[in-house]
């Protein structure tokens, strides 16, 4: 049976381990101990019945957010290929969301993933809901897409969010439209009249 548990200073050099062998984005060690320092309530790893570390997801609020709209987020998650397909990442993503929800009130949960990733963009659209949000062009190092992803925790939240944007998009285009040879050539006839 798998434990999820809150990640210790004990758990970051089998953390990297499992980054190194299993994604293609790796991490100094000063970055796992910079994540477990300032966030540790939103690092946890899944620990199998021998006390290996299978997997661990690394989150992080963002920085630059006002207290009243915090968004966290998922910097890494990693569960070695021969632990896969056990609902483990799962686990590990909805317990960091429970976190940032709970402990520091975030509304939301953002992440990138890599447009090749079939896997790991069903987990986080099929399973855990996550929305595409834009395409990230050229994200990665070796110049790879990435889709930028979000889920709102409560419902009211995205409803919100969504109309805020619909009213800003709709806001640009009427700018937009007022800009035109048509829209000018209109405003110095009535100026004139």
């Amino acid at each position: 049976m798998i434990t999820i548990r809150q990640a210790t200073a004990h758990d970051l050099v089998a953390m990297q381990n499992c980054n190194l062998m299993n994604l293609p984005e790796n991490y100094q060690m000063k970055y796992y101990y910079y994540h477990a320092m300032t966030w540790p309530q939103l690092t946890y790893v899944a620990v199998a019945p021998s006390g290996e570390v299978v997997g661990y997801v690394l989150g992080k609020l963002d920085e630059e957010a006002p207290a009243d709209d915090m968004n966290g987020h998922i910097t890494s998650l990693a569960v070695l290929r021969t632990w896969r397909r056990l609902g483990i990442a799962a686990r590990l993503m909805r317990q960091s969301m429970l976190a940032m929800a709970e402990v520091f009130n975030a509304k939301r949960c953002s992440l990138h993933v890599r447009q090749s990733n079939a896997a790991a963009l069903h987990l986080y659209r099929d399973t855990l809901q996550f929305n595409v949000e834009k395409i990230e062009e050229n994200y990665y190092a070796d110049g790879e897409n990435a889709y930028s992803m979000r889920k709102y925790f409560n419902p009211e939240d995205e409803a919100k969010a969504k109309a805020k944007a619909a009213a800003e998009e709709a806001a640009k285009e009427g700018a937009d439209s007022q800009n035109t040879p048509a829209a000018t050539a209109n405003a110095v006839v009535e100026a004139k009249a």
